[in-house]
């Protein structure tokens, strides 16, 4: 009787996930960088949140919402290479530099360079159709805006 009376207040299945824009496919490759060397820091999560609002222009409230969607999808889908060929699919060059930036800004946000975080940004330049050079680029604009201080 008891574990139907509980029941009864628990969905019975979660709420579908929505299909992924650019943004949030930008966002869950954000998280993907962030979780993956299994320490998913305050200052990580803070980041990402400022990366969706300067680039989607949300406010602090609606980029958290963004990210806890991001952080779902992340969780359920198999590989970043769908998420960053959604991103070539779906928007121009200049997009798709803002994005290998933000991802090089969620890399070297904690100071340590892991491989699996490297691994997934290489993985998403490639997908997203960008250089090496564009890559190191953006890795250069990353490391300019921490030594600036924001």
């Amino acid at each position: 009787m008891l574990t139907r009376f509980f029941q009864a207040f628990r969905p019975s299945q979660p709420a579908p996930l929505p299909d992924p824009d650019a943004e949030l496919a930008l966002g869950a490759l954000l998280v993907r960088v962030a979780k993956s060397d299994r320490d998913y820091q305050v200052e990580e999560i803070r980041l990402i949140d400022r990366i969706l609002s300067r680039l989607y222009a949300h406010n602090a409230i609606e980029a958290a919402k963004v990210r806890a969607t991001c952080e779902k999808l992340h969780a359920a889908a198999p590989d970043s290479d769908t998420f960053a060929k959604l991103i070539r699919e779906t928007t121009g060059i200049d997009q798709r530099l803002a994005a290998l930036d933000a991802l090089w800004e969620v890399v070297l946000a904690d100071g340590v360079e892991s491989h699996g975080e490297l691994r997934i940004v290489e993985e998403a330049r490639i997908a997203m159709g960008l250089s090496l050079a564009d890559s190191e680029a953006a890795r250069n604009r990353a490391d300019e805006r921490y030594s600036a201080g924001g």
